[in-house]
């Protein structure tokens, strides 16, 4: 099952899953369609603050969580909270209780709940409370900026990106080296392995090295 397949690292790892044998369905829940179309794909739109409508359909052996907006996106940092994580904590608690054996969630570097900033705050806050869900498994991915192309046009990150990339030529915050959409998502997936070992978090520099094993 995956949330959040019509952003970044969500359309490449719904893409990716669709190729992979070893996967006979995937299971897409969203607010709006993907558009992608599949014989394995079984996709349902769904309103998430609608618990009771959808919670029957939250059956499978994996969860892959990439749901996430951006505050210019949503307009203030409730609507942000909202989605990126009372959005993904619901779902993960009612995947949980349904008996779904692993999660595999994206979350952030630098995710910390004493952060002083709202976003990595949020992050640390969303990654403590899955820990307490009744997975198997649980494996949180916290990548570096996040490289490739957007529905939505972000010159802030472009240019922060771009930054980031001169400064790791001359040996500079290579620990936020810049990750594509697609990396994180081969990471996701062959994290997955690890998904019934307990609780792993994963840091962006193992990301690279994870999606490099990928042979999906």
């Amino acid at each position: 099952m995956v949330i959040g397949a019509t952003g970044l690292v969500g359309r490449q790892l719904v893409n990716l899953l669709l190729e992979d044998a070893r996967y006979e369905k995937v299971k897409v829940f969203s607010r709006k369609t993907t558009g992608i179309s599949s014989p394995k794909l079984e996709e349902r739109i769904i309103d998430f603050c609608s618990v009771e409508s959808w919670k029957e359909f939250v059956v499978g052996d994996v969860l892959f969580s990439a749901l996430g907006t951006t505050l210019s996106q949503a307009g203030s940092k409730g609507a942000q909270y909202k989605v990126d994580f009372t959005f993904q904590y619901d779902f993960a608690r009612i995947a949980a209780l349904n008996g779904v054996p692993a999660l595999v969630l994206v979350s952030s570097k630098g995710a910390d709940t004493q952060s002083k900033f709202f976003y990595m705050r949020m992050k640390g806050e969303l990654e403590e409370a899955v820990r307490t869900l009744n997975f198997s498994g649980c494996v949180i991915l916290r990548p570096g900026p996040l490289a490739g192309k957007r529905e939505d046009f972000r010159l802030a990150e472009k240019l922060g990106i771009s930054a980031i990339r001169l400064l790791n030529k001359v040996g500079l915050l290579k620990a936020y080296e810049p990750i594509s959409g697609r990396q994180v998502a081969k990471a996701m997936i062959k994290s997955a392995d690890f998904a019934n070992n307990g609780f792993e978090i994963f840091q962006s520099e193992t990301l690279f090295y994870l999606a490099g094993l990928y042979d999906g």
